[in-house]
This record gives structure tokens, sequence and C-alpha cells, in this order.
């Protein structure tokens, strides 16, 4: 069963280990594997032998239907596994992270909050990108055509605070620009301003692509040039001191593996 937990806990240990896993994975002696390019997709493991337990997965906000879909799969595929998520901004889970917050793996939205984890960050590998994109309501009521337009005056804009990584990049985006944005507010996570947005609370705001995919006929999504110069990349993690590091390192192996890029890719995300 697949449940939601905004503090998760973590329940019973691996009684047997895992049949495959990436090389790139290994945690040798539970030390520090440091961030290696991408390797090539090989097909997700089959459930030939009994992994079980309870895992925690602590994942950015931009993730939560993908990784609901791939927690999904991996259950079906190894019986006895229960997969817990915990979906935040990347730095609010950062934070739970470091205040001792019991997890198994963490996928950030962009390279600098995983950097904060430094040695306790296992095993570290990078699954995808995303591009940044504008969002308006369906009718597009203050006739947003550009980035430049999210500047203009009147404009009740909504974007991530700078700390949350959608936040830095659209701040990373504007300075390029030489634009200064007034926002009405600041959101802690990329789920909360696509929420504004579509329920009319604001005229823009600056997302992902694959938020505004995800969000339906909700918004409307507008394509920028400068995005490109902001593209983020996301990595995932066992966290040390995971309590079922045998399972942790199976889901990142499913992850990587054929079943979780085509998950990726359907949602719109970019090889990393």
């Amino acid at each position: 069963m697949l449940r939601f937990c905004p503090t998760p806990g973590l329940g019973g240990r691996s009684r047997a280990r895992v049949v495959a896993v990436a090389a790139t994975l290994a945690l040798a002696g539970c030390g520090l594997v440091g961030p290696s390019s991408p390797t090539a997709h090989t097909p997700a493991t089959s459930a030939t032998s009994a992994l079980s337990g309870k895992l925690t997965v602590f994942a950015a906000a931009s993730l939560k239907t993908t990784f609901t879909m791939l927690g999904q799969q991996f259950e079906a595929a190894n019986p006895g596994t229960t997969v817990r998520f915990s979906f935040d901004g990347s730095a609010t889970l950062v934070t739970q992270i470091q205040q001792g917050a019991p997890v198994d793996v963490f996928a950030s939205a962009d390279t600098n909050n995983m950097d904060k984890l430094g040695d306790a960050a296992l095993g570290r590998q990078n699954f995808a990108t995303n591009t940044l994109e504008i969002v308006v309501p369906p009718d597009n009521p203050a006739n947003i055509t550009s980035f430049a337009d999210l500047a203009k005056p009147g404009i009740k804009l909504v974007i991530c605070a700078p700390e949350v990584p959608c936040g830095a990049a659209t701040k990373q985006v504007a300075d390029a620009a030489g634009l200064m944005l007034n926002p009405v507010s600041l959101e802690q996570s990329v789920t909360d301003v696509l929420g504004k947005v579509s329920s009319g609370e604001a005229d823009a705001g600056v997302v992902y692509l694959t938020d505004v995919k995800g969000g339906g006929g909700s918004v409307k999504g507008i394509k920028f040039p400068e995005a490109s110069g902001a593209v983020n990349t996301y990595p995932i993690a066992v966290i040390k001191g995971s309590k079922n590091p045998d399972l942790a390192q199976a889901f990142v192996a499913y992850l990587l593996g054929d079943s979780g890029h085509q998950v990726l890719a359907d949602a719109g995300f970019g090889e990393p």
C-alpha cells in the first residue's frame, strides 16, 4: 500500500539482499560514492528475491506524480514492501534530514540542495532535468506572452522563494535578463505556485514544464527562450543511516532503470 506522511518513520529491516543493483550505486563499506556522469538506462530489476519492509522517500514537490506512480510499480514488483513518501520543497526536506528526520532516500530538484547533505548522501546519481515555464490561468487575464511581461506593473506574480530550486532558477533567469520581478508571494514549493495560479489568485507564476503538463486544463503554459539558461538537474541518493539500505538501493536502481526512465519521460522530464 502506498502512503504519504509529512514526518515519516521507518519500520523493519531488510531480510534479504538485492539481487542486482547498478554498479554506480554500490555503497562500498557504506562510504560516500561521489557524483558521476549519467549511465545508460538498464532494465528494472525484477523481484526474484524477497525484498521486504518499509521505505521512506523524501522527494521534491515537482516529483509527486511521477514518484507516486513509481512507488506503486515498485511495490507491485516487490510484494512485501511499502514505499512512503514526503513531498515538499527541496530546501525544506534538506532541513528535515539535517534535523534527524528518519529517511532512506532523498530526491532533490537541484544539485545545490543535495550538496548541503555532504557525506550523508550516498551513491548520489543525477536522474532527470527540468525546465522552467510560465504558467497562467486558462484565459490568461493579464495577457502574458513573454518572460519580460512578468515584470510589468500590476501583474500578480507568484514564484518560488529563492532557496527553493524553482525560485533559484527563476532568479537566475531574471538576473541574466536584467529584469526586476515583484512577486506578490514567494512560495516554498512549486506546487504551491501552481495552486495559486490554477485557483485564479495570481495572474502568472513560474514553475516547471512538468508541472504545467500535470496541471492539465486548469492552467496554460507559456514557454520562454530564457529558460534554457537555468535548467535544473535532479539528483537522488540513499541517506546515510538508512535502516533499510538494501531496499533503498533497490528503489534507486528501479528509478534509474527502464521503468523509471519511461515514467519520467512521459511526465516531460529530460535526460540528466
